[in-house]
């Protein structure tokens, strides 16, 4: 009796666990067939696993673009380099395009997203991604100058000149170019460079690719920095009795901020398309000899020649390179720089106008830069005699300098992501756009 009473036990424990098995795996299997994407699992049972594939979703083939236009079949999604062809790309139920579904391509990876039955299969294309420095260089001849000691002028259409800079090789627009105009975020921009690391340097330059005079700036004009007795506010960002202190933003700089704030950060598609890692260098090595390139100075009331001064004003060779990372400003996280700004936005620097095609102290009238209005560049001059001042471009297209409490003009310069793709040839008639 007590045999048969524990042969019963047995039978009832393994009916039960027989049971809670079934019921385990019914609801698995009715949970993921609902899936919207295909995909093989494995889950951990009471004894062993059991794998399943949803099947209401499937991408029935990829297919890839090649060099010669054309478009190869693969088996995986390629991870970089390409770009989804939304236009060609769909998914479809019972061989009719499902509109309701949205594929994107973020990172390497599909998402697909919107209603799906039962049956959805998909098609994938992918485009070889054109970078926007590949549609700048496009067609170009690749030149370099050794000579800047006298102004640009002449029509350089056709030919881009190249620089080293911190990152790399810029690729820099130069002289009467009309073929860097660049349409993006409402507003019409000139391209400078190509920088090192891939990104696309533009300077604003208004509501239209017919702006002229004060529509190719900000509206409102502004002071460098309200005071210019101390060393210090030369700098895009200061700290009294520090050569390269950062404690304080300048006057020009919360101007640049704000405009930046109100027309590209409060647009996610807008600041998706800027780099957070590139920097704008205020370049505050300092001397005490106008001659040489370092030595003291650069605090309190010494007389000091910064930088730009002796390399623009004395030796006529302008750089690419910020001699000191506390002068590279840059957003937190970037890999370089002293990662100090808010935003990653700033000003062109005196050597950017120098390799442009302007002098110091000479007008030039033609070439990409001249714009009949004084503005700001963010690059220091020189203290001497209890004031500082600050280089600019004139309104003959001249680069000197002024006295930090003078209201000029800003032109805010933002740096491009190096993975943006361009439309457009760059004229003003058919500006590059960013896509």
């Amino acid at each position: 009796m007590e045999i048969e009473t524990l042969k019963k036990n047995h039978l009832t424990r393994n009916i039960i666990i027989g049971v809670i098995v079934i019921a385990l795996i019914t609801t698995l299997i009715l949970n993921f067939t609902r899936a919207k994407y295909r995909v093989t699992e494995s889950f951990p049972l009471i004894n062993g696993t059991i794998t399943y594939i949803p099947y209401d979703l499937n991408i029935v083939a990829i297919y890839q673009q090649n060099e010669a236009g054309g478009y190869d079949e693969v088996d995986i999604v390629p991870t970089s380099g390409y770009t989804l062809n939304t236009s060609e790309s769909y998914c479809a139920v019972d061989d009719v395009k499902d509109e309701d579904i949205t594929i994107e391509y973020i990172n390497g990876k599909i998402n697909i997203l919107g209603t799906s039955q039962k049956g959805t299969k998909c098609y994938l294309y992918f485009d070889i991604q054109v970078l926007a420095s590949d549609t700048i260089l496009a067609g170009k001849t690749i030149q370099e100058r050794t000579d800047f000691s006298t102004v640009l002028t002449e029509n350089t259409n056709g030919t881009i000149y190249q620089a080293p800079d911190g990152e790399g090789t810029s690729y820099y627009f130069a002289g009467n170019t009309t073929e860097n105009w660049l349409q993006f975020a409402g507003f019409y921009w000139r391209i400078i460079r190509i920088n090192g690391d891939g990104t696309v340097r533009i300077i604003y330059n208004g509501t239209s690719t017919s702006a002229t005079g004060t529509g190719t700036k900000l509206s409102s004009t502004s002071a460098f920095n309200s005071s210019s007795g101390n060393n210090a506010s030369v700098g895009y960002m200061y700290t009294n009795g520090e050569v390269h202190g950062l404690g304080t933003s300048s006057i020009i700089k919360s101007a640049v901020d704000t405009w930046y704030q109100n027309n590209i950060a409060s647009n996610t598609d807008y600041k998706s398309k800027i780099s957070t890692t590139t920097g704008f260098c205020g370049d505050r090595s300092p001397s005490t000899n106008e001659t040489i390139s370092n030595g003291s100075g650069g605090t309190g009331t010494t007389t000091t020649y910064y930088g730009a001064y002796i390399r623009l004003n004395i030796n006529k060779i302008p750089t690419y390179n910020c001699s000191n990372d506390s002068d590279l400003y840059t957003t937190e996280g970037s890999e370089i720089g002293n990662e100090a700004l808010t935003y990653p936005v700033g000003l062109i620097t005196a050597d950017e106008v120098a390799y442009a095609g302007g002098i110091r102290g000479v007008n030039n009238s033609s070439y990409y830069l001249y714009t009949n209005q004084d503005y700001w560049t963010m690059s220091p001059y020189f203290f001497s005699a209890g004031t500082a001042y600050v280089f600019y471009v004139n309104s003959s297209g001249s680069l000197t300098y002024e006295y930090m409490p003078n209201a000029l003009g800003v032109r805010p310069v933002l740096n491009l992501s190096a993975d943006v793709q361009l439309s457009g040839t760059g004229t003003a008639d058919d500006p590059f756009v960013v896509n």
